[in-house]
């Protein structure tokens, strides 16, 4: 399929961005037979780089972000000859090791355990750093482990130095086989809804009227199964994954019970 073909199939312009972009790496990795990559890409652009090498035929790819359950992942496309190498784990891949470092904060004693996922997110947005040059940020009980571009990872490691916030923390840069992978919490929530509609379980998850639930869903801020959704009728089933932008990352779970006047009650899980 021709690119401009490809492209008509995306509207919005950051996403033509984003596949232009991969057409273009595409272009170049079956002309000069090399690995191409792309930066950080979130659950949203992954999905759509996947629909696109799908369309293209392509197979020869693997999105990597360090370790089995990163959210965030680098997508490798590469040429035949080196199938092998990425049919092997990340750490055992040495492509993977070369562009992927783990920058790990080790807070003073007075501090562990202080410090949430938004001290090291804000204090590395501070740095003027773009999101999509950073993967995942695992926080552990002695700071963080934060995924990285490896080109970037001597300038992240000496700019995080300099913030205030961690000039009494250790940091150092290693290899993704020392990371340190915390498991996912999540928060039990119990909701009672009319329906398995989208506005009505943002509406009952994040508090606010159905109306003001409608208007998160026309900003395109919600996300099902990280798939972009903004028709408020859309039906969520058990095991969806819901994520709205600037709120947080829900599971469905099961239905409880229906009341005796056909309300439902339904388990959520937040991520924490």
């Amino acid at each position: 399929m021709e690119k401009q073909e490809i492209l008509k199939q995306f509207p919005k312009q950051e996403d033509k961005l984003l596949v232009s972009k991969l057409l273009d790496k595409l272009k170049f990795m079956h002309t000069k037979n090399q690995v191409q990559q792309t930066c950080f890409l979130d659950a949203y652009e992954q999905n759509i780089v996947c629909k696109v090498l799908k369309l293209y035929g392509e197979t020869q790819y693997s999105l990597e972000g360090g370790y089995e359950e990163a959210e965030r992942k680098v997508l490798f496309i590469y040429p035949e000859k080196l199938s092998e190498i990425f049919k092997k784990s990340a750490i055992e891949n040495s492509i993977i090791t070369d562009n992927i470092k783990v920058i790990s904060v080790i807070l003073p004693q007075d501090l562990q355990g202080k410090y949430k996922h938004s001290e090291y997110l804000g204090g590395i947005m501070k740095l003027g750093i773009k999101r999509e040059i950073i993967g995942d940020i695992i926080v552990n009980e002695e700071g963080a482990d934060i995924l990285v571009q490896s080109d970037m990872a001597n300038y992240l490691k000496d700019s995080l130095q300099n913030l205030t916030r961690f000039q009494k923390s250790e940091i150092i840069i290693k290899e993704i086989s020392n990371l340190k992978i915390a498991k996912t919490k999540k928060e039990e929530l119990t909701i009672l809804i009319p329906q398995m509609r989208l506005d009505v379980i943002v509406s009952e998850i994040l508090h606010l009227s159905r109306s003001k639930a409608n208007e998160i869903i026309s900003e395109e801020r919600v996300f099902i199964n990280y798939e972009l959704k903004t028709k408020n009728s859309a039906n969520l089933k058990e095991n969806d994954i819901l994520t709205i932008r600037g709120k947080g990352k829900f599971e469905i779970g099961e239905i409880l019970s229906t009341t005796s006047k056909g309300k439902i009650r339904l388990m959520v899980r937040k991520y924490i």
